[in-house]
């Protein structure tokens, strides 16, 4: 008898999958514990194995298209010549007879499908019409230039480009007196055989993956219901870098990244006040008894925030090690649930990109999040002298409903500390 292969519920968070990769194609036999295929969830692509054996009839969803959880992705059967014409799979509704036959609507009736929102109702999108251009579709048409015979004559011996300027004459006619605002010919080397391939105004819609679906849904979420606050320090981070330098020296990796890592571990150790969550349906706060740090990584389909537990507890090389690791796992979509999922504190470092600073969102049921910048070279103030000095950016993002200004502040206190005197992340 035929039976269906629904769209698996792989995470907490997942609402719909992304087919990835079929590992089987239509009419092969498919064992029990047979890899089937690889789906995108909201945080990884996971692979799925078959739970039952059986032959795979149809494929209902390909590569690349995506599906509601419980939906049907495949229809199997048990025996190889069973006809499955006239199977319904299971979660596709069949029309009830009893139901009344209504004429086709026109397409030109047909009122527009309402656009999913990830958040509050947001107004469609609504391209603008694009302005209609003289000549070849798509391309500019070429424009001759309008000179009296006088203007010709002086811009040949004086070699100035007549398409420079523009002509207060008749029609745009380029006089005498316009050529005190043209320019010499070859100055600007603008190539005037190059035409846009497109239409002004074009564009194309890219649908979200099922990543970017979630990120866009909590991040929006986060910046509508939760009261961000943002603190905001810059540290001296010659000493870091001296640091870095001394342990590259011994053969030991340790990365900026690292060091920070291991600083905010400690930070929050000290201040538990910002090792907290809130719980948004029960009003309460969330106290997490240990510190598990977080650290965004960034990925072609979004961002994914793997998470260091117990750091704290971890020397530098234990946290390296770690972090690269899990990036690399994040990177392949190989985490665990569990290697992702949870946290109490969350750092996202662009300094990699030679950023100044940013504000970061918080992620929530979190309450903070450390921006990190780039290390800048600016001139510093030391004993009472402008120097030549190493500079980092640190801004704390704040859930105002759990964290006070005041706590935020002692805290990037504390972590200036460590970080400025950072032989103390060694010990």
């Amino acid at each position: 008898m035929p039976f269906t292969v629904t769209m698996p519920k792989l995470s907490p968070t997942m609402e719909e999958g992304q087919i990835s990769k079929w590992h089987k194609k239509e009419n092969d036999f498919v064992e029990a514990g047979d890899l089937l295929l690889e789906i995108a969830t909201d945080k990884a692509t996971i692979e799925h194995y078959a739970l039952d054996e059986g032959w795979l009839r149809k494929i209902l969803v390909l590569e690349e298209a995506s599906a509601g959880i419980n939906r049907p992705i495949a229809i199997f059967s048990v025996e190889k010549e069973e006809s499955i014409e006239g199977y319904t799979p299971e979660g596709v509704e069949e029309p009830k007879k009893s139901e009344p036959k209504t004429m086709p609507i026109k397409e030109e009736e047909r009122a527009p499908a309402a656009p999913q929102t990830t958040g509050l109702a947001q107004p469609a999108f609504m391209p603008e019409p694009p302005p209609k251009l003289k000549g070849a579709k798509g391309q500019h048409s070429s424009k001759r230039v309008v000179a009296s015979p006088l203007a010709k004559k002086i811009a040949k011996e004086k070699n100035l480009d007549l398409s420079s300027v523009t002509g207060s004459g008749p029609a745009g006619r380029i006089t005498e007196k316009d050529l005190a605002h043209a320019q010499e010919m070859g100055i600007v080397n603008f190539s005037k055989s190059e035409s846009p391939e497109q239409e002004a105004g074009s564009f194309e819609e890219i649908p979200l993956s099922p990543m970017r679906k979630i990120i866009a849904r909590r991040l929006q979420e986060s910046k509508t219901f939760i009261p961000h606050f943002y603190v905001k320090k810059k540290i001296d981070a010659e000493a870091m870098m001296a640091l870095r330098l001394q342990l590259k020296a011994l053969n030991l990796k340790v990365t900026l990244n690292d060091l920070i890592i291991r600083a905010s571990a400690l930070a929050l150790r000290k201040h538990p006040e910002i090792n907290r969550g809130f719980n948004s349906v029960n009003q309460t706060i969330v106290q997490f008894k240990t510190v598990d740090v977080s650290v965004a990584v960034t990925l072609e389909e979004g961002l994914i925030t793997p998470i260091i537990r117990q750091t704290d507890y971890k020397d530098l090389q234990e946290i390296g090690v770690e972090m690269r690791t899990l990036a690399q796992k994040a990177r392949e979509h190989k985490l665990q649930e569990h290697e992702y999922k949870g946290g109490s504190f969350c750092i996202s470092n662009l300094g990699m990109y030679a950023i100044d600073e940013f504000l970061a969102v918080i992620n929530p049921p979190q309450v903070a999040i450390l921006a990190v910048g780039g290390i800048m070279d600016e001139p510093v103030v030391k004993n009472g002298a402008v120097v030549p000095g190493k500079t980092l950016s640190l801004t704390l993002s704040c859930d105002h409903r759990v964290i006070d200004g005041a706590m935020a502040a002692t805290f990037l206190n504390t972590l200036q500390q460590l970080l400025e005197n950072p032989v103390s992340l060694t010990i």
